[in-house]
């Protein structure tokens, strides 16, 4: 069962249950999904899919804080059961030890030594995260991975160890 009929199977549960609002999360998320559809003029599959989750989450996540900081409760609640039910559509998350392995296995993998090396190394490791990580997750862990020698968040430093900036490149004005 695909993640779109398994979505279309909870509508018909929440119409038969009268769950007025899942029956609504459900509805804004297939049309979501049928607006990517008709957008892009192709049927999504599984992770399309999980992309469109993705998004919707974030932007539930952006609500509450934003609803946090006016002091609106009654939104925030709703919020939050909102991104309860999306929630459980995305598959189980990677934890921070597992997401470790898989950076260090694409470092092996790719070979990399440097900064320049980090665009190999993230396509490496969004091809077998994907969906079940934060991209920035991605990022930010591969920025922190100091195993084999290999720091691919440092950039350029000073003897001291504080970052410095990057000498220009091109034609100076």
């Amino acid at each position: 069962m695909t993640l779109k009929d398994r979505i279309t199977e909870d509508m018909k549960s929440a119409m038969r249950a009268g769950e007025k609002d899942r029956l609504g999360v459900i509805r804004m998320l297939q049309a979501a999904i049928k607006q990517r559809e008709v957008d892009e003029r192709i049927t999504l599959d599984d992770s399309q899919v999980t992309s469109v989750l993705e998004k919707m989450v974030k932007q539930r996540r952006e609500s509450i804080a934003q609803f946090q900081a006016g002091n609106r409760a009654d939104l925030v609640a709703k919020e939050t059961a909102e991104l309860a039910l999306l929630q459980g559509y995305l598959p189980t998350q990677l934890s921070d030890a597992e997401l470790d392995a898989l950076i260090s296995a694409a470092i092996a993998q790719t070979g990399a030594a440097s900064v320049k090396d980090m665009g190999r190394v993230m396509g490496i490791v969004k091809g077998q995260a994907a969906g079940k990580a934060a991209r920035h997750r991605h990022a930010g862990q591969a920025g922190q991975v100091h195993r084999d020698g290999v720091d691919l968040g440092k950039g350029r430093t000073n003897k001291n160890g504080r970052r410095v900036a990057q000498p220009q490149r091109g034609r100076r004005r």
